[in-house]
């Protein structure tokens, strides 16, 4: 029932965010014009920082094996990656964590939990660069270090207390600053990476646009992840970006310009590594189909 609730809710937060933009547009009729003169080179230069945003994400699968001891081929890496961000972004809800944490049961025999305390770690580690961006240039230094404090300690306590009741640690495994640090480096480098996807974006549209804006920017569309009810959190990482102008001052026209470049992009790259994963026939290869039902209880 709760599940067929959140498909419900990502339909209807979808279908708001449709229209949304579509009666934005009937009465911002310029910023279609604007949109079809985007230059080439962009969508090259976005193209490219998605592809690196992905390597992210393979190094970050990388990082959660190593953590308990666990090994994966690169190109079983790369597939499984690229399997599961397509899952997240068509599938209802977060779906990519689901199929990469039934698959790393099933073939790596790593366990459900030991995948769920990396990915709080991870989650941990963007809130804290995501709270540093939010701040860092838009409140006095004193504000950004007390946030950063704030958002640090609970997550810690979330993460703390999970480890504890999950027994992380007790399998004969040792933990070292090394795991910790594997996972923080390919967090933070994905969060450069969308600063400056966003600044590609943003400073085409409007060349007044500055970098420590950008900074603000990106802080505040992460934070839609812990909320990303819909396909790549459509409708609710605009909302984050207009309720938080205050401390970007960033006007909703650009913010708009910005995403309708932003997501059409996203969906190109997710159509050729779709391509690729159909090439290399991802699905055998995985065998994915053997792990359905695990998947499902996920």
């Amino acid at each position: 029932m709760k599940r067929h609730l959140r498909l419900v809710l990502s339909i209807v937060i979808l279908l708001a965010t449709i229209g949304a933009f579509v009666y934005y547009l009937s009465h911002h009729t310029y910023l279609l014009a604007q949109l079809a003169h985007t230059p080439p080179m962009l969508i090259v230069v976005l193209l490219v920082l998605y592809a690196i945003f992905f390597l992210a994400l393979v190094l970050l699968m990388r990082a959660s094996l190593d953590f308990f001891g666990k090994r994966m081929g690169t190109q079983e890496n790369f597939l499984l990656s690229a399997y599961s961000s397509l899952v997240n972004f068509f599938g209802p809800g977060q779906s990519g964590p689901a199929v990469r944490g039934a698959y790393l049961k099933k073939r790596h025999g790593l366990r459900v939990k030991d995948y769920i305390f990396t990915t709080l770690l991870y989650y941990g580690f963007y809130a804290i660069i995501s709270a540093f961006f939010l701040f860092v240039g838009s409140r006095p230094w004193w504000q950004t270090v007390g946030v950063i404090i704030v958002v640090g300690a609970a997550s810690a306590v979330v993460i703390q207390k999970f480890a504890k009741k999950s027994r992380i640690g007790e399998q004969g495994v040792g933990l070292t600053p090394r795991h910790f640090i594997n996972i923080f480096l390919a967090t933070a480098l994905q969060c450069v990476v969308q600063v400056a996807i966003y600044f590609a974006e943003l400073h085409t549209i409007n060349h007044h646009i500055s970098l420590a804006q950008t900074i603000t920017y990106t802080g505040a569309a992460n934070f839609a992840l812990f909320v990303a009810l819909t396909p790549g959190a459509i409708g609710i990482r605009e909302s984050f970006l207009l309720f938080t102008q205050h401390l970007h001052h960033i006007d909703s026209a650009n913010i708009v310009s910005a995403n309708l470049i932003d997501r059409a992009a996203y969906v190109l790259f997710l159509g050729l590594l779709f391509v690729i994963v159909l090439s290399l026939h991802a699905k055998d290869k995985l065998k994915l189909s053997q792990i359905k039902s695990t998947e499902e209880q996920a």
